[in-house]
């Protein structure tokens, strides 16, 4: 290990038991030991994702086969962080001690420092914060590869997303119109000029108006709420139009995983294309999210910012409420 950091104790927020926020815990626990293949980051900021309320619920329900069937594995939640360069492991050459980054971790960035591994990391966009660039990682990944990789959105596209005010939505919204796609939105009442101040052409109030009855067709809909039927979305779409599915209802027991494995059914069936959407961090869509992010195409839309104590209440705020945009944890320098 490069960096000379040692190891001591940090705080972080814990968690041992599967439920609501008063499981989670502000807590000293030992710093993490770095891999070969990994760096050691001194957090500055984090951020909430969908993963992180899900995972302290341990829901769905068969999501516990993998993550722990009483309590979570690896006890220190957080997915996004953004901070400094600490400590690099003896098989991790890219970056130095004192670069400011930003990445992906596999659990752990609710904490003064945290590990990832060197292929997930990348260099922090110069033109953000820290707090900022911790609202990126995962929903901004999330975006790219499900309009990118999976709708392949192309110049001209009519694009509509749901959920355009959320996490992954308000990056979707900026990513679609860098495309140069037309892009409709649908969200709620409150977050409609917010969704047009990221670059919507049109945008659709969900609670005065059904997206899927009032007969527009489009090429691609990237759909981030799930609480349409498939048929309902097919409905929506061109002939040879693509549905993204990234969520949905289903139960506490499988979740969405119902919906998405019916879509794939009855995709090979039709000319439409019925696609999930598995997103993967990585340093590649990092770094291509980093170009968009200093030429101006991309800006993270952050709702509120919590200190790192308050996290139980920043995940309150997450599954209570239509936060317009990401809801970010700042964590003190260590």
């Amino acid at each position: 290990m490069s960096g000379g950091h040692t190891r001591g104790t940090m705080k972080a927020i814990t968690q041992h038991r599967y439920g609501g926020v008063d499981m989670l815990r502000y807590a000293d626990v030992p710093v993490p030991a770095v891999g070969d293949d990994e760096v050691l980051i001194r957090v500055r900021a984090a951020s909430v994702n969908a993963a992180d309320w899900l995972l302290m619920r341990g829901e769905p329900l068969v999501v516990r086969l993998a993550f722990g069937l009483r309590g979570p594995k690896i006890p220190t939640r957080g997915r996004d962080a953004a901070g400094v360069v600490e400590a690099t492991g003896r098989n991790a050459h890219r970056f130095a001690v004192g670069d400011e980054v930003y990445a992906e971790v596999d659990a752990g960035s609710f904490a003064e420092y945290t590990v990832a591994a060197e292929k997930r990391i990348a260099k922090k966009p110069a033109n953000l914060t820290f707090e900022q660039a911790a609202a990126v990682p995962i929903a901004a990944t999330t975006a790219l590869q499900g309009l990118r990789d999976v709708a392949k959105v192309r110049p001209g596209d009519k694009v509509l997303i749901t959920g355009a005010s959320g996490g992954v939505g308000s990056f979707a919204v900026q990513i679609a119109s860098a495309f140069g796609a037309e892009v409709t939105g649908v969200c709620s009442t409150r977050n409609l000029e917010l969704v047009r101040s990221l670059g919507a052409d049109r945008v659709i109030d969900y609670s005065t108006d059904d997206f899927t009855a009032v007969g527009e067709h489009y090429d691609v809909m990237f759909d981030l709420v799930g609480n349409r039927s498939l048929a309902q979305c097919r409905h929506a779409l061109t002939r040879r139009g693509t549905l993204v599915l990234s969520s949905g209802g289903g139960g506490r027991l499988l979740g969405p995983i119902g919906r998405i494995a019916a879509a794939v059914a009855v995709g090979i069936l039709t000319t439409q294309r019925l696609r999930p959407l598995v997103s993967s961090g990585n340093a590649d869509d990092l770094s291509a999210l980093r170009d968009l992010i200093e030429s101006g195409q991309l800006t993270p839309s952050v709702a509120r910012t919590y200190p790192l104590a308050e996290t139980a209440e920043a995940l309150r705020l997450f599954g209570g409420a239509h936060a317009g945009g990401k809801i970010v944890i700042s964590v003190s320098p260590a």
